[in-house]
């Protein structure tokens, strides 16, 4: 039995939530309702700005491995952050939530640990400034082999490959893991990524990736085909096996060739905040355990559907009761 089911790379990031109102954000220069990236000096004037913060661990991939210590596996996390006040809060409120934190934060560090402002307007509009700080720094030094060796599974977050070592950090763990005979696998996260590196995408997937997941538009941005069934069909061709979620129209799984869809009953969501990160806790946690593909795709379901009904993006419940709720577990 190696030491990790499931280990997942990317981005260590501090969500700092406030609530404040539309003359504060007038104020501050704030667009409302959508995300942006900022720089360092914007970053401390808007960490200073917030009253009454509050703080939890966040990223894509840290939140789908917070829904799977929900569910019992054992899990690590490869990720940077600074020795600062924040990067000591984020290691250790992993490590608390059951995820090895497996890279000490970095004394001195090149820059101040990433995180996103969050703030949230009598409205419920939330409005995201995120600063990517010393994560996006990570690379293949900070891949332990004993690490990569050690896992079931792993799991990458495509928002680290807008960077060269962020790549070479994937290659080493996904090479690694597959040598000791585990499967690698990824998040697309967001179809802007592909459009900046296609050709490096499609070429991790064909040769690195025994899985991909990710939502419609991720999928259809790789090959670009105006046409879902075709897009599905050529993705499936360089990869053994793809989710796809397509939010109130279900999912797709393709596994070696034989395609598999899931219905999904449409909700309205109080956050749809990590839904895509919680599909693919429950979808993991049954590729980890032997599931069949339509039982692995209804517990992503299930996750998802758990995350969305509450404000945050990490499940509340306890997931493995939800499964045997609706016969999974």
């Amino acid at each position: 039995m190696k030491k990790y089911q499931v280990v997942g790379i990317g981005n260590a990031v501090v969500d700092v939530i406030t609530q404040c109102d539309d003359s504060f954000l007038e104020q501050m220069g704030i667009d409302k309702g959508i995300m942006q990236l900022i720089e360092t000096d914007r970053a401390q004037l808007l960490y200073a700005s917030m009253k009454d913060r509050v703080q939890a661990p966040g990223g894509s991939v840290a939140n789908t491995l917070a829904g799977l210590g929900n569910l019992g596996l054992r899990t690590g996390f490869i990720g940077r952050v600074h020795d600062d006040a924040l990067g000591k809060f984020y290691a250790k409120a992993m490590s608390d939530d059951g995820t090895d934190f497996v890279n000490a934060p970095v004394p001195g560090g090149e820059l101040p640990t990433s995180r996103s402002m969050i703030f949230v307007t009598p409205d419920g509009e939330r409005s995201m400034n995120t600063y990517l700080g010393i994560s996006a720094e990570l690379g293949p030094e900070d891949v332990p082999d004993e690490v990569a060796s050690e896992a079931d599974i792993v799991f990458l977050e495509g928002y680290l490959f807008d960077k060269d070592k962020g790549k070479e950090a994937f290659i080493r763990l996904a090479r690694t893991c597959r040598a000791a005979g585990g499967l690698a696998g990824i998040a697309i996260s967001d179809p802007f990524c592909v459009e900046r590196h296609r050709e490096d995408f499609l070429s991790l997937i064909e040769n690195e990736m025994d899985y991909v997941i990710g939502n419609e538009a991720e999928i259809r941005s790789l090959f670009q085909d105006n046409d879902l069934d075709a897009d599905l069909a050529r993705v499936s061709a360089i990869c053994p096996l793809l989710v796809c979620t397509r939010s109130g129209d279900g999912v797709t799984i393709i596994r070696n060739g034989e395609r598999t869809d899931i219905p999904v009953e449409r909700i309205v969501p109080v956050d749809a905040t990590g839904a895509g990160d919680q599909f693919a806790a429950g979808f993991l946690y049954g590729l980890a355990t032997g599931a069949d593909m339509p039982t692995a795709g209804r517990m992503g379901c299930v996750a998802a559907t758990e995350v969305i009904s509450h404000m945050g993006a990490r499940p509340e419940a306890n997931l493995l009761q939800l499964f045997r709720q609706n016969g999974l577990a």
